[in-house]
């Protein structure tokens, strides 16, 4: 049964990634080579702020705010880790809309972008839960569960759990929206992100209250509830305006003045040239 129940736990907080992988990354080659990457980068960073952070270890549990400030610095350092990752993919977007050109094949669709950016912020979210679930489900494969004081009602490694699957939907969709803000430079998206990310780090620290986690596990999916209803939205917008964008195309393709307008202003120059 504990091994049962130590599957169960891994599913929970990894059973919606592992669907999505499926029916979305798992059928493009470019995506799983993302979501690997975004993941190795994510564990890589955790390691990092861990090495950092070991040299003030132990923490003095009885008081709440050392840990908000490790929470709070670890937060911004993967926030700066997600612009630069989003540099790095914005370079490579560049090199492959080139090499489509060179071989006459259609740029990256707006559905190609948000598709990468759904892999790197799965990635992102695997790699959390790897860090925080995963690593501590061994012991839920032995001959019994555990419970700590502050929240005897419910298994230890069943908060884990929940807790991850609400930080793996929360990461995985403010990717999203992050990259959506820096190619729009919406600055509302901008900080949509970092301050979710924020408001979801420092709703763990409910739990250190006793029965904390009753009130803080709700608290903490209502944000993984709102990330997902902003990136619904913003990708409702985006693709409406590419819809609206294609049809323009079509519009002038369609009429016969237009087009020649446009053959002639924009095209003739650059065949000459």
């Amino acid at each position: 049964m504990t091994v049962a129940a130590g599957i169960g736990y891994a599913l929970v907080a990894l059973g919606p990634s592992l669907s999505l992988f499926i029916a979305v990354i798992s059928k493009k080659p470019f995506l799983i080579l993302t979501l690997l990457s975004s993941t190795l980068v994510w564990l890589i960073s955790l390691i990092i702020l861990s090495g950092i952070w070991r040299a003030f270890l132990p923490l003095n549990s009885t008081t709440w705010w050392p840990f908000a400030i490790l929470i709070f610095t670890s937060i911004a350092f993967q926030e700066g880790l997600r612009l630069l990752f989003w540099k790095v993919y914005k370079r490579l977007e560049d090199i492959l809309d080139a090499f489509a050109d060179r071989v006459s094949k259609p740029r990256l669709y707006l559905t190609d972008k948000m598709q990468i950016a759904l892999a790197g912020g799965l990635g992102h979210g695997v790699a959390h839960a790897v860090f925080f679930c995963l690593s501590l489900l061994t012991p839920a494969f032995g001959p019994a569960t555990y419970f700590v004081d502050r929240c005897s009602q419910i298994p230890f490694f069943l908060v884990s759990a929940i807790i991850a699957l609400a930080f793996v939907t929360v990461h995985t969709f403010s990717m999203v929206i992050a990259f959506n803000g820096y190619a729009e430079g919406n600055k509302v998206d901008q900080l949509f992100v970092p301050s979710v990310h924020l408001a979801a780090g420092m709703m763990t620290l409910i739990n250190f209250a006793y029965g904390g986690c009753i009130i803080g596990i709700p608290l903490l999916f209502l944000m993984a509830i709102l990330t997902v209803m902003h990136c619904g939205r913003m990708v409702w917008r985006r693709l409406g305006e590419n819809q609206r964008q294609f049809a323009t195309t079509k519009t002038i393709l369609s009429n016969p003045r237009l087009a020649a307008y446009y053959m002639r202003m924009f095209v003739m120059p650059i065949v000459v040239v």
